[in-house]
């Protein structure tokens, strides 16, 4: 997954899915579509599993996705729990009107931290202690 940052800092995946390295290694995640069984959904797990081997900070962008059903909403907790196993975050960043309903109807909303923006997802994070010690 090392070959699809580039030197614009830009992350580019395949389908449905674009990312960007916006600064200190943060991977947005942008989804556009439908998270439903199948190709979707695990086009979601594979990039998210590939990102943890990057970064410990994402954001998951909904501001595009039309549906999600019970095998999205799996695979993002899915997502979360294999974050927490390796140390990372994952937020929640504009949620469109059907992606909110479904990750509240379904209490996962409560596993994340959700903005209405990019920016103030990443402005969220914790500074790195390194960088706050340097």
């Amino acid at each position: 997954m090392r070959d699809a940052w580039n030197s614009h800092g830009c992350f580019q995946l395949p389908g449905r899915l674009h990312g960007t390295d916006v600064a200190e290694h943060i991977a947005i995640v942008r989804c556009r579509g439908r998270i439903v069984f199948g190709e979707e959904a695990d086009e979601l797990r594979r990039v998210v599993l590939s990102l943890l081997n990057e970064t410990k900070r994402i954001v998951l962008n909904f501001a595009w996705v039309g549906y999600i059903d019970s095998s999205g909403v799996g695979t993002v907790v899915a997502s979360f729990i294999s974050a927490r196993h390796r140390g990372a975050e994952i937020k929640f960043a504009a949620l469109s009107p059907v992606a909110g309903r479904v990750l509240r109807t379904t209490h996962v909303d409560s596993l994340f931290e959700v903005y209405d923006s990019n920016e103030d997802a990443i402005k969220s994070f914790r500074p790195r202690p390194e960088a706050a010690a340097g």
